[in-house]
């Protein structure tokens, strides 16, 4: 487990060997983005079959946030099932509203994201 931490704003890294999963809470913004990417960065480099990104605790997510959805999709989703978790208006509707739901898969739980692999 890894966390970083900024103001209410943390990432949490676990890893089976399998599935890795990234949760963040808090802020998710042009300030907190680039720890996202480098926590994104550290997983890969593990070679995980599946990568979840779990949006459920955060409480704003900005545009710099999906960028770093989007080129994750983008540069590992050939390689690696990915996939992220975000349910509400805070996560999911501007994800929706970017159309990002269209090139990653978005699910309402990390259950159903788990479940979504197997």
């Amino acid at each position: 487990m890894s966390a970083d931490t900024n103001a209410g704003f943390s990432i949490q890294s676990s890893n089976d060997g399998r599935v890795a999963v990234i949760a963040v809470s808090g802020e998710l913004d042009i300030t907190t983005a680039p720890a996202l990417a480098t926590a994104i960065e550290a997983q890969i480099e593990s070679a995980p079959s599946a990568l979840i990104i779990d949006l459920s605790a955060v409480s704003f997510l900005a545009s710099a946030a999906m960028t770093v959805l989007a080129t994750t999709q983008k540069d590992h989703g050939d390689a690696v099932a990915f996939s992220v978790v975000a349910d509400g208006p805070t996560t999911s509707r501007p994800i929706k509203l970017m159309g990002l739901d269209q090139e990653f898969a978005l699910h309402a739980d990390l259950a159903s994201a788990r479940a979504a692999l197997d």
